[in-house]
């Protein structure tokens, strides 16, 4: 995606279009842009899930999402002005930023933005068990 054009990108409309993302805002994570920085690092970082999918565009800088796979085992994934990614509801994840310390992102949500992360543990949530049943079902 072209980061520096994300604005009038038109795969990222397309994108937006077919995946039905109506809503969008961006967050700069950074010492000195983001209110009680050092909260929500430390809240980021701390493994959760959401009920809803997680999407994130990266406009500027760089960081790490980390996911569980299928045996429960760490996965790092490296993101850069412009990747994207969709995060599963009910996918194990965590964020940090990189040695830079700095990264500006794009959020997306289908409809109305929902917040809320659920520290695992965190199994018993519907989000949780069909996430679970798609990695049993995708293993066969």
């Amino acid at each position: 995606l072209d980061a520096d054009n994300y604005e009038t990108d038109p795969c990222l409309k397309e994108i937006r279009r077919a995946e039905n993302y109506s809503w969008m805002d961006i967050v700069t994570i950074h010492k000195d842009k983001l209110p009680n920085y050092e909260e929500k690092i430390k809240t980021f970082y701390e493994e959760h899930l959401h009920l809803d999918d997680e999407i994130r565009y990266i406009l500027e800088g760089s960081g790490y999402f980390d996911v569980r796979d299928k045996d429960d085992k760490w996965i790092r994934i490296s993101m850069e002005k412009g990747d994207m990614i969709t995060l599963p509801a009910g996918i194990y994840h965590r964020f940090t930023l990189d040695e830079n310390n700095y990264v500006k992102a794009m959020r997306l949500f289908v409809g109305e933005p929902v917040w809320t992360a659920y520290n695992r543990p965190a199994d018993d949530f519907p989000a949780r068990k069909q996430y679970m049943k798609f990695l049993a079902d995708e293993a066969q």
